[in-house]
């Protein structure tokens, strides 16, 4: 049996020749005159424009403290997993790695490596020179989220982050057999996301199609590799050593004190990594994939102006209600349509501009996709379980947005 029969269709591939319903909603775009979206890019633009001019001293203690955050809450754990045989301080301690990686991968490693704090120019604090403690490395994840995401971002069959290439979550996509496993790798994608993406990052599309020659592809999984190598010596072997070397001395020369310690941390840094990347492909599909949002084809973006960008980045992305405390563990992408919109301004402004934002959309008749955690997520599994099977009709769409709504 060849490839293509199983295997999921690249990407190109999964949106070839699928017809749309004549019933799906109107996108809001084709309602906008020239007129208004040029008008709106004005506006848009003087957003960004005023929050660069107020950049200072505030937005690099801010960034700065939640780097020193990060690095007091790995401390912390790491200390109290010297003692995890005993269950009270394996707790705390694992709840501490915890969420130090959410923070580290959301609020600071996405961020850095958007140029969201370049402006600084601080040799350290840079995208060009910032990695992070996931599986992708830092080059790849750079071109395949700022530069094919941020710029293609919905269009269908360009934009390699509808279904990550291996589900389908529109229906716009051509179903294929393979499709039906979804709810179960769709499972495993959410327990061990950071891998899924270093994998994504390759473009198994690119790959197939000869686009990346195979020096370009060996380079990449060497890079994968060194990542893979450097976070399974961290987690699953320094460190449950460590912790097995204190038990060792505090137990006075006791193997299965120490064999217990050994254990039970590196159980407490798996438990961490699960946890992040659950939390971390939570807030990502929350914030990409609630079937309020829209997809846009190649020929609805073929003379696209600023301002049609602008709304197709506000089309296309969700926001998740939550206070400060779950912004700042969201790498406030729970302000996915402000990211959108700014992709590289400082996260910390995205509250700030939020009611501007939605002002701009109540006075041109715009949708503003907001809710709960629990409302978005839900959303986003039953599409990811309605369309493993064939068929499937693009569901209602939000209308305007209305601050009496919300």
């Amino acid at each position: 049996m060849s490839a293509t029969h199983t295997q999921a269709p690249s990407t190109e591939q999964s949106f070839a020749s699928v017809s749309t319903d004549a019933s799906e909603p109107e996108s809001p775009l084709a309602r906008l005159t020239p007129e208004q979206l040029e008008q709106l890019s004005r506006e848009f633009d003087a957003i960004h424009e005023e929050v660069y001019a107020d950049l200072g001293e505030r937005d690099s203690r801010y960034i700065r403290a939640t780097i020193r955050l990060h690095r007091q809450l790995v401390l912390a754990a790491r200390g109290l997993l010297l003692g995890s045989r005993y269950r009270p301080v394996w707790l705390a301690g694992t709840a501490s790695l915890s969420l130090a990686k959410i923070l580290e991968n959301m609020e600071i490693g996405h961020n850095v490596m958007h140029g969201q704090w370049d402006w600084m120019n601080d040799p350290d604090i840079n995208s060009q020179t910032w990695d992070w403690d996931t599986a992708s490395p830092a080059d790849a994840w750079r071109h395949s989220h700022n530069y094919e995401h941020h710029t293609f971002t919905n269009i269908r069959g360009k934009d390699r982050d509808l279904g990550y290439e291996i589900m389908r979550i529109d229906p716009h996509q051509r179903w294929h057999p393979v499709y039906l496993l979804q709810p179960l790798y769709n499972l495993l994608l959410m327990g061990f996301f950071e891998w899924g993406v270093a994998v994504h990052d390759l473009n198994r599309g690119a790959i197939h199609s000869g686009e990346k020659s195979k020096e370009q592809v060996i380079g990449e999984l060497k890079a994968i590799g060194a990542k893979a190598r450097g976070q399974i010596v961290k987690d699953y072997i320094a460190f449950p050593a460590l912790a097995a070397l204190a038990s060792l001395v505090a137990s006075r020369g006791s193997l299965e004190s120490s064999r217990r310690s050994f254990k039970t941390t590196l159980a407490a840094n798996f438990t961490a990594n699960i946890v992040r990347n659950v939390w971390a492909y939570s807030i990502i599909f929350c914030g990409h994939f609630p079937d309020q949002t829209y997809t846009f084809s190649e020929q609805e973006v073929a003379d696209e102006t600023r301002g049609g960008w602008y709304v197709r980045q506000l089309l296309g992305a969700a926001n998740i209600d939550g206070g400060p405390l779950f912004h700042l563990l969201a790498g406030n992408l729970s302000f996915q349509v402000e990211h959108h919109l700014y992709p590289d301004m400082p996260s910390s402004r995205y509250a700030e501009i939020a009611p501007r934002v939605r002002d701009i959309c109540r006075r041109y008749g715009l949708p503003y996709n907001t809710g709960p955690l629990h409302k978005q997520l839900g959303t986003v599994h039953r599409t990811i379980l309605r369309l493993a099977f064939p068929g499937g009709k693009v569901r209602p769409k939000p209308g305007p947005y209305r601050p009496d709504a919300v």
